[in-house]
């Protein structure tokens, strides 16, 4: 039972997606909860996971009256992504 290394590939780079998609949402549910000390904590364990990308979109849309809508459009761009690569595994 071989598997190609391509389907491999493109398997990992799906599920890698996946796990980034939830680690945004938890980052960006979390970001509502930042006087609490436990979500502070989680919060500094993501931040330099997430914020690299989230940055990317911030510098595209800027928070607008302190609402931050950049992570829409960086879901957008994952599930973009996973879409293309779905037909490929």
């Amino acid at each position: 039972m071989d598997v190609p290394i391509s389907d491999l590939i493109v398997q990992t780079l799906i599920n890698f997606l996946n796990i980034y998609l939830i680690l945004l949402t938890v980052r960006i549910l979390l970001s509502w909860f930042q006087t609490a000390d436990w979500a502070a904590q989680v919060i500094s364990f993501l931040s330099p996971i997430t914020d690299p990308y989230l940055n990317i979109f911030r510098s595209i849309i800027p928070p607008l009256g302190g609402l931050d809508l950049s992570p829409i459009l960086a879901f957008l761009v994952l599930q973009l992504l996973q879409g293309l690569l779905a037909p490929l595994a």
